[in-house]
């Protein structure tokens, strides 16, 4: 079994030693700009790239709610874009995060992790501007990562 720690940092400068996993959750509408991606974005161009072509060509992929998307951004370092949120705009519909999509990203997750022998490192995914709450997203997170032997760092930004 893994384990979850909190630490106060920055999840794009991930901690401690071997092949790391920075997970975030990202729209459905192929924006990107505001948020966790924007220091994603300072410390790597590859992940935004990646996304953004992956919305281009969601006809012809797996692009939607609910998909991952890892990318390489060094070698023991990826970047998991995982599609968790409808939208940008809390409307009719409640806010944008979809804990079901974040549910199944992680599931995908999970398993990828363990196959590149990775720790997952995060922010407090879907609770910033998706909306989300944590008390929500961090039974997820145990279940489909922790409780399969992952080891998580969630970082709470200074």
């Amino acid at each position: 079994m893994g384990e979850i720690t909190y630490v106060r940092g920055d999840a794009t400068a991930p901690r401690g030693k071997g092949v790391k996993v920075v997970a975030h959750v990202c729209n459905d509408i192929g924006g990107w700009g505001k948020g966790f991606v924007v220091a994603l974005s300072r410390r790597w161009p590859e992940p935004e790239a990646a996304y953004r072509r992956w919305h281009r060509d969601r006809a012809r992929n797996d692009f939607g709610l609910g998909a991952l998307q890892l990318v390489r951004v060094d070698r023991r370092t990826w970047v998991a874009n995982m599609v968790g949120q409808r939208g940008i705009r809390t409307g009719s519909k409640g806010v944008p995060v979809r804990y079901e999509a974040i549910d199944s990203a992680l599931a995908v997750l999970g398993g990828r992790a363990l196959e590149l022998g990775a720790s997952v490192h995060m922010p407090r995914v879907g609770c910033g501007l998706a909306g989300g709450r944590w008390e929500r997203v961090e039974p997820l997170v145990t279940a489909r990562l922790v409780e399969h032997g992952v080891d998580v760092t969630v970082y709470d930004h200074e």
